[in-house]
């Protein structure tokens, strides 16, 4: 029990990761919750090909809290059900949800994939009107504009002229350049069914591509062994931002690099302060939150969702649609 102090008349159904490869949709007891906490109701939640499907795989490497059963899920759209007194929220706001921790007969990693959670008040974020369902892309977008440092004085010099990998991520890194003002990236895709959606910005095979000379090279692809190939397009003095997540050691030949006194620098979990510049970007209609949801699903179709999210590479994002859960 993770958390005894729950009530028992508190239900909600929830998809858990039962141990690695074995999912379940089945019915949790939620925490009580406390005055700065709000209940909401959820909509929408997206599935993350990354974090989520390394917690699925058990390939998630070992961190504090890592443990099954699990609920996963960070990317979530909901109505305020029950406001705490000292929540800051009202009954019938609509919210992001960054995922919740609270479950009883679950971990919550990060939680927020059920019918209902609890969660603080001040983690949630208010969303406008005409997001809907692109409410649940705020995770993404935070984390894409993490992997930017974008910097006016230095005339956007670290922006990236080339991303890597044209997928969700890679899609809302090329549109936050573009709304920046910088020149359009270029983007590089070695799958056919995904080189098509662009906005504002071309996308290349590599092969196809001649250009030797990127200041900024944003790499979300995740491929092993993709660091030489980079550090060959690099001007001297040139960055390679790694946005994704390697499975196996990185590595690449010295003398290259050397040369070009290349720089790596790694791109982790977003900061608030990412999220504060999506929220201002996505509620305005700055930024353009379409055609990055390609599938959608019912929550009761939870393991169909998941499959074609892991495996089907058609799929840009899947959307759990739990309205009628």
């Amino acid at each position: 029990m993770y958390a005894p102090n729950a009530s028992p008349s508190r239900q909600t159904m929830a998809v858990v990761f039962e141990s690695p490869t074995h999912l379940a949709l089945r019915e949790l007891t939620l925490v009580e919750p406390t005055a700065t906490d709000v209940v909401v109701t959820m909509q929408y939640s997206g599935i993350s090909t990354g974090t989520e499907k390394l917690l699925f795989t058990g390939r998630m490497p070992p961190f504090p809290g890592l443990g099954y059963p699990l609920v996963p899920g960070y990317e979530g759209v909901g109505i305020v059900h029950e406001a705490g007194a000292d929540s800051g929220r009202q009954v019938g706001d609509v919210v992001y949800v960054p995922g919740s921790k609270g479950f009883t007969e679950a971990r919550g990693l990060f939680g927020g994939q059920a019918a209902q959670v609890v969660v603080p008040g001040v983690r949630t974020i208010a969303l406008a009107d005409h997001l809907g369902e692109r409410g649940a892309l705020f995770a993404l977008a935070a984390t894409a504009h993490h992997c930017l440092e974008p910097d006016p004085a230095r005339h956007l010099y670290r922006l990236p002229q080339l991303v890597v990998g044209h997928g969700a991520l890679g899609r809302l890194i090329a549109r936050l350049c573009v709304l920046y003002g910088a020149p359009p990236p270029t983007v590089w895709e070695t799958n056919p069914v995904r080189m098509t959606g662009a906005r504002g910005y071309q996308v290349l095979h590599p092969d196809d591509d001649p250009n030797t000379s990127y200041r900024v090279i944003c790499d979300v692809s995740g491929a092993d062994g993709i660091l030489d190939q980079l550090i060959a397009r690099l001007v001297p003095g040139g960055e390679i931002v790694l946005g994704g997540f390697y499975s196996e050691p990185v590595s690449f030949a010295f003398p290259p690099a050397f040369l070009r006194e290349a720089r790596i620098r790694v791109a982790a979990q977003w900061k608030e302060a990412d999220l504060r510049a999506i929220t201002e970007f996505a509620n305005s209609g700055r930024l353009d939150l379409d055609g990055l949801i390609t599938h959608r699903e019912p929550a009761s179709r939870a393991a169909d969702a998941y499959a074609t999210a892991f495996g089907d590479p058609t799929c840009v994002k899947m959307i759990l649609d739990w309205r009628a859960a």
